[in-house]
């Protein structure tokens, strides 16, 4: 039985994983730009065109379905530098690999940035996801987000969150986002934490909200949590790279005489 699952769960993967016609993803920065601007231990975000990403987008009503982690040029990944920088991501077909960045870069991405990591910290951050390399990817998942592309259910915004909780458990296999959250979990880094605000701690005579941090875990994750972090830094090439607006050459208008 367990081995006709996993057939048929390869087939549907495949199946998912391959582009939506009508789902269009435009880029918002040159490749140039976009090397050169991640560093090892950035996450990026990325707006899929695959139909399994139609189910995570409306999940999460968020722009992004898929994440991976820059690892740089780091040759136990590859030693092929033509490639540019490498990324290690959870694939729905493929399970979890190392990626060139040139996958990704006609798409629509977005680079987040944990802020005050140690180079030992992104280190292990980094080395959590290589050891993890040839991990599947969490059967139960696929089948679970499957349902919501056969008809997509009126899910109050507030249960959302809830069909976020899918997967088997299995340590051998893996989802995108929920595996990234594993390795800053690591290290200690929050993502996005539960927060409870004491109103009742006072100190010298002031009245003062602590807060109180509860780590979710890590099978509630989505894409969007590392947008929507107050923790993580969002790094836009095109400003990195010296954006002067005034350097732009904009179409001129044709003159329509009466």
């Amino acid at each position: 039985m367990d081995s006709l699952l996993n057939r048929l769960g390869y087939r549907l993967a495949r199946y998912l994983s391959r582009s939506d016609e009508e789902q269009q993803s435009i880029t918002t920065c040159s490749r140039k730009a976009l090397e050169q601007s991640l560093q090892p231990g950035d996450i990026l975000l990325i707006e899929g065109t695959s139909r399994i990403s139609t189910a995570i987008k409306y999940i999460t009503q968020s722009t992004w379905s898929h994440v991976a982690l820059n690892v740089g040029y780091d040759e136990e990944v590859s030693d092929d530098e033509g490639e540019g920088p490498w990324l290690i991501e959870a694939d729905v077909a493929e399970g979890v690999r190392a990626v060139p960045l040139a996958k990704y870069c006609h798409m629509h991405v977005r680079i987040c940035r944990a802020v005050g990591l140690s180079s030992d910290e992104i280190r292990k951050v980094i080395d959590y996801m290589k050891e993890r390399i040839g991990y599947q990817y969490d059967l139960k998942n696929i089948l679970d987000l499957a349902r919501y592309l056969i008809r997509t259910p009126p899910v109050p915004e507030r249960h959302r969150r809830k069909l976020l909780a899918l997967g088997s458990g299995d340590p051998t296999k893996a989802i995108c986002s929920s595996l990234i959250a594993q390795a800053f979990q690591g290290v200690n880094y929050p993502i996005l934490p539960t927060i409870d605000l004491d109103e009742n701690s006072n100190r010298a005579e002031v009245k003062l909200q602590e807060e109180i941090l509860h780590i979710r875990h890590h099978s509630l994750f989505a894409p969007r949590d590392f947008d929507v972090s107050p923790y993580f830094q969002i790094v836009k090439p095109t400003i990195e790279a010296g954006f002067d607006y005034k350097q732009l050459t904009w179409a001129q208008k044709s003159s329509v005489e009466n």
